[in-house]
């Protein structure tokens, strides 16, 4: 009986260090887990960890040398990347870094390799839109020359090696006396075919506008005085949003004709579903008989009246202005834009006002159309 308790002591003390083994070594998980997607990660393998890579697309101006375009990588605290001037088109590297209170430092090279300039500026980020601007003074390797730069993001994400740069078309006649300076989208890279219709359909806007003004230029070319000052055509753009679905820009047509009191400007938009390769018509991003334009309407009018009403005096709006140039019609809603928040609606000048009151901007949230957007439509991600 003695050896049999002895026997059981020893069981006992076994089977209780075995449990404790297997509670204190539970299994290890598989390493097959899913990576973060290529274009938002990079993996280095020389020290185990992955940092992950922002790509911002920056627009802006060194002092008074407009059309800087830039695209930056951000890895950690590590910048790169690549800037031009629209006029010129040739790209110079950059590289640098941004401390941890966001002051940021970037070396320009020419393609030689030969440094050429340095961008010192703070980097910060609008709450709001969540956007990225850099602003500060660019100067020679050596410190000299200083001039003040500005920087803003443009809503583009591309998550391949597609890339958005300006075109233009740059025009004068001494004989009809006007100048043409019209710039407009295109994608370069490598690119799919929704891509190149795109730059097709966006190359044939602008020419359209130039086409247009030429037109009016040589119909009216008798009347016009060679001492009057000349006509002039000005063609702009800003992106609302481009990625691997969707591109929308909203173009600024400003003209000038001799003799005219003053010029005119106006919008034209250009919303393309790339995936479909197709223009849109604001019906596109709704149910099929949805009351899209009286919910537009809607929410237009009350935000104008309280647009209005915030400037005080400055405002210029009238209640009957707003009604009229906003009601629910197709003809009121022709410009309008994509955003990620919702869709951005511009009224043009004389639309919902005077001259001198200027465009008006409304930005309709995706939650006050979130019952008509068609979930399966373009925009159907959004909601």
């Amino acid at each position: 009986m003695k050896q049999f308790s002895i026997f059981l002591f020893l069981i006992a003390i076994f089977t209780l260090t075995s449990c404790k083994k297997a509670t204190t070594n539970p299994p290890q998980p598989s390493n097959q887990s899913a990576s973060p997607p290529a274009a938002e990660q990079l993996a280095h393998s020389e020290a185990g960890v992955t940092a992950s890579v922002e790509i911002k697309y920056l627009k802006g101006s060194i002092g008074s040398a407009l059309g800087l375009q830039m695209r930056l990588a951000r890895e950690g605290e590590k910048l790169s990347g690549s800037y031009f001037y629209q006029k010129s088109g040739t790209r110079i590297d950059l590289k640098g870094t941004i401390d941890k209170d966001n002051y940021v430092t970037l070396e320009e090279f020419d393609a030689s390799g030969k440094q050429t300039g340095v961008f010192k500026g703070l980097w910060t980020i609008k709450q709001e839109e969540g956007t990225v601007s850099i602003a500060g003074n660019w100067t020679r390797p050596d410190g000299q020359r200083k001039t003040a730069f500005s920087l803003h993001e443009e809503p583009i994400h591309f998550s391949g090696a597609a890339e958005m740069i300006s075109k233009t078309i740059k025009e004068s006649n001494k004989k009809l006396n006007y100048e043409i300076d019209a710039e407009y989208p295109q994608l370069t890279g490598l690119l799919s075919p929704g891509f190149e219709k795109f730059n097709q359909e966006a190359s044939r806007l602008a020419l359209r506008e130039v086409n247009g003004f030429r037109k009016n230029l040589s119909e009216a070319s008798s009347e016009t005085s060679e001492s009057s000052s000349g006509s002039t055509l000005d063609i702009g753009y800003t992106v609302a949003l481009a990625t691997d679905d969707l591109i929308s820009i909203q173009f600024d047509v400003g003209t000038y004709y001799s003799g005219a009191a003053h010029p005119n400007s106006n919008s034209r938009v250009f919303n393309f579903d790339v995936k479909k390769v197709r223009t849109l018509k604001l019906g596109d991003l709704f149910k099929p008989g949805a009351k899209y334009l009286q919910a537009l309407s809607s929410y237009s009018v009350k935000d104008l009246k309280r647009q209005s009403t915030a400037k005080g005096a400055d405002g210029m709006l009238d209640d009957a202005s707003i009604e009229s140039g906003a009601g629910a019609t197709a003809e009121n809603y022709e410009n309008w834009t994509i955003t990620k928040k919702g869709l951005g609606i511009i009224f043009d000048a004389y639309q919902v006002g005077p001259y001198a009151a200027g465009p008006q901007y409304v930005l309709v949230p995706y939650s006050a159309l979130k019952e008509m957007i068609d979930p399966t439509g373009p925009v159907g991600m959004y909601l």
